[in-house]
């Protein structure tokens, strides 16, 4: 195994909703999850992603508060992640998050590498976002447009 890839890379993202998630407001963003995550799932140098039974994770509590949802995945690395982030269905919702999110002005993505097969808690995303919104970006917690590269390997 080769130093970088002893880490994959993962990421956290919460909205704070505007509207109930079995609202008519939502339907179309509701609707989108499935198609979305299996996009995700396919995609090349995707790991893993949060889920609950209900197969996506908005019942999955963050920060205590019913109006935040969270998604969290891991990814081989950052150009994976923006590939998958930036084209087809999901750019198509990503256009569209102002009409189903708050605006908030905290930080509310990050992330941070992590050992090849550890799969984060909600807790540990919860305190990576503490993190990068009290420091900033750092090699702890960081955002696309201020990057680490993965720890060296043992």
């Amino acid at each position: 195994m080769t130093p970088d890839m002893a880490f994959e890379l993962a990421q956290v993202n919460i909205a704070r909703l505007k509207f109930p998630l079995d609202s008519p407001e939502l339907k179309d963003f509701v609707d989108g999850l499935d198609p979305v995550n299996a996009v995700a799932e396919a995609a090349d140098g995707f790991v893993w992603r949060l889920q609950s039974a209900t197969g996506n994770a908005t019942d999955v509590p963050v920060f205590g508060d019913e109006w935040l949802i969270v998604n969290m995945s891991v990814w081989r690395d950052a150009d994976a992640l923006t590939a998958f982030m930036y084209q087809g269905r999901h750019r198509e919702l990503l256009k569209r998050r102002h009409e189903w999110f708050e605006r908030v002005q905290e930080v509310m993505t990050t992330l941070w590498w992590v050992r090849a097969g550890h799969r984060p808690t909600v807790a540990e995303a919860e305190e990576r976002l503490r993190h990068v919104r009290a420091h900033g970006p750092t090699d702890h917690a960081f955002t696309l447009r201020t990057s680490f590269p993965p720890p060296a390997a043992p």
